[in-house]
């Protein structure tokens, strides 16, 4: 079927609470390997629970942070040993960003949460400005969703989801902890990036299929609309932009579609080409590393038949692409400083999710879950 005229499907059914003790769940695999030469593998379990933090340690270096979008949470993971701690931040966090003087900037649905990862306290929760409507959670609640900050640390961008509107950035000045300007964008901007000059901001619009350009210090937005697929179908289209990379050799956005179509964009003259991808899924989440590769993770087929499973897709500057099995839906990832080791969360925007995390070795490609948060979407490595 055409992906342009395929209808909307059924949100995906929650998976049930695995009750089975791990003996039981190794004589199932091995019953089954017995009776088929051909089964696939047991997915890997997660790691044994880590021992919490004193409430007086110090954050050790390497952990990573994720926003717990199915509690009003942040989580530090070990990423050996899965979760160490929680802060409280607001109702269903969404995106996080991280400065370099280790305070992290958490999109909720109530506002901005400052969190000091060293001592892992809440130190402000800055409201919206804009009216969203009643605070709560789930997939289309108001509220702040991506999120960067300029290089300088001197402000994060907040992209604001307002409900049955356009949405907002707000632009926030870190030093005085408050919303200075207001800026109209997309609807639901999933993504905030920022330009490696601080010079641009970059708010990607899922519902509208666009990217507004926002110069730093403006209020006069610039709208590009991406769309390698068209607009058919308007709300109800799965063919829309999630996540943004600004590639840092040129400055040029990389939006990737269904595992089928990398849409190139440069965001000074507008103009939009296209490059073939491989891993026929519906992505999500996306993120480059210092060497210039892209990693795009796929949640999966929308519609059962049209589509190959979850995956990670690890794309070289040269085009070349490695697609890496994912057990189950996932939705944001993080690289390690080394560029070695890749983090993908298993939380997910719709129905399907989990509360973990699948570390992926990049050079093997071989996985292994931790469990970790309540839905997990955003992530940043401490």
């Amino acid at each position: 079927m055409n992906r342009r005229t395929r209808p909307r499907p059924r949100p995906r059914p929650r998976p049930r609470p695995r009750t089975r003790s791990a003996l039981a769940v190794l004589a199932a695999a091995l019953l089954l390997g017995a009776c088929s030469r051909h089964a696939p593998p047991a997915p890997p379990g997660p790691a044994p629970a880590a021992s919490p933090l004193p409430a007086t340690a110090p954050t050790p270096q390497g952990l990573l942070l994720t926003a717990d979008f199915g509690a009003d949470t942040v989580t530090f993971v070990d990423p050996e040993r899965g979760a160490v701690a929680s802060v409280t931040v607001g109702r269903a966090p969404y995106g996080l960003a991280v400065g370099a003087d280790g305070r992290a900037w958490v999109a909720t649905a109530e506002g901005v949460a400052v969190v000091d990862t060293r001592t892992r306290v809440r130190l402000a929760l800055i409201p919206h400005r804009t009216a969203t409507g009643p605070v709560t959670d789930g997939e289309y609640r108001g509220g702040g969703m991506g999120i960067a900050l300029s290089p300088d640390g001197a402000h994060a961008y907040v992209g604001v989801n307002v409900p049955g509107a356009a949405g907002v950035l707000e632009v926030l000045d870190t030093a005085k902890r408050e919303v200075t300007a207001v800026v109209p964008v997309g609807r639901r901007p999933f993504d905030v990036d920022v330009s490696p000059d601080g010079a641009e901001v970059y708010v990607t619009g899922h519902d509208s299929f666009d990217v507004t350009v926002v110069a730093a210090g403006s209020s006069s937005p610039r709208r590009i609309e991406v769309a390698p697929y068209g607009t058919e179908g308007g709300l109800g289209s799965w063919l829309k932009p999630h996540y943004t990379v600004v590639r840092p050799s040129d400055g040029q956005l990389l939006l990737p579609f269904e595992g089928e179509r990398l849409a190139v964009v440069d965001p000074r003259t507008g103009r939009t080409r296209i490059e073939p991808m491989t891993a026929d899924t519906h992505q999500h989440g996306a993120t480059g590393t210092a060497d210039g590769r892209l990693l795009v993770v796929g949640t999966g087929a929308v519609r059962p038949g049209d589509g190959r499973g979850p995956s990670l897709t690890v794309r070289s500057p040269d085009g070349a692409e490695r697609v890496y099995p994912l057990q189950g839906p996932h939705e944001d990832v993080a690289v390690s400083r080394d560029g070695r080791t890749a983090y993908v969360t298993g939380g997910h925007t719709r129905d399907g999710y989990w509360n973990g995390i699948t570390v992926v070795d990049l050079d093997s490609g071989a996985t292994r879950r931790l469990a970790a948060g309540a839905r997990p979407l955003g992530i940043a490595v401490l």
